[in-house]
C-alpha cells in the first residue's frame, strides 16, 4: 500500500504557471507508475498524464499535451506536474494516482488506478 498527498495547488491568472508536488510513503515508490487526473465541477475524472518507474516513458492527454509536463524524484519520493499556459478550463480538482508495477503508464491511462491521493484545488483566473 502507498499513500499519496498533492501539494501546489492554488490561484493563479491565465497564461500563469504552476508545479503540483505528489509526495508518496508507505511503499516502494520506484515499484509504482505514476499519473495525474483532474476534475472540474460537474464533469468526470479526467486523465492528464502517466510516467514509467524512471520517467523515462510518459503519455499525456491532448488536453495538456505541450503545456504540461510529469516527472518524477525516486529520490524524494516524489512526482511532480508542471503546468504551463495555464487557462481558465485547467480550473478543476487534481490528483495524483499510482498503479503498481514498473511500467503501467497505459492502465493509468484507461484510469485502471490502484490509489489516489486526496486532490489539490487548482483555480485559474481570466
Amino acid at each position: 500500500q502507498v499513500q499519496l498527498v498533492e501539494s501546489g495547488g492554488g490561484l493563479v491568472q491565465a497564461g500563469g504557471s504552476l508545479r503540483l508536488s505528489c509526495a508518496a510513503s508507505g511503499g516502494t515508490f520506484s515499484r509504482y507508475s505514476m499519473g495525474w487526473f483532474r476534475q472540474a465541477p460537474g464533469k468526470a475524472r479526467e486523465f492528464l498524464a502517466a510516467l514509467n518507474w524512471s520517467g523515462t516513458r510518459t503519455y499525456y492527454a491532448d488536453s495538456v499535451t505541450g503545456r504540461f509536463t510529469i516527472s518524477r524524484d525516486n529520490g524524494k519520493n516524489t512526482v511532480y506536474l508542471q503546468m504551463n499556459s495555464l487557462k481558465p478550463e485547467d480550473t478543476a480538482v487534481y490528483y495524483c494516482a499510482a498503479v503498481w508495477g514498473f511500467d503501467k503508464v497505459e492502465t493509468l491511462a484507461t484510469s485502471e488506478v490502484e490509489y489516489w491521493g486526496q486532490g489539490t484545488q487548482v483555480t485559474v483566473s481570466s
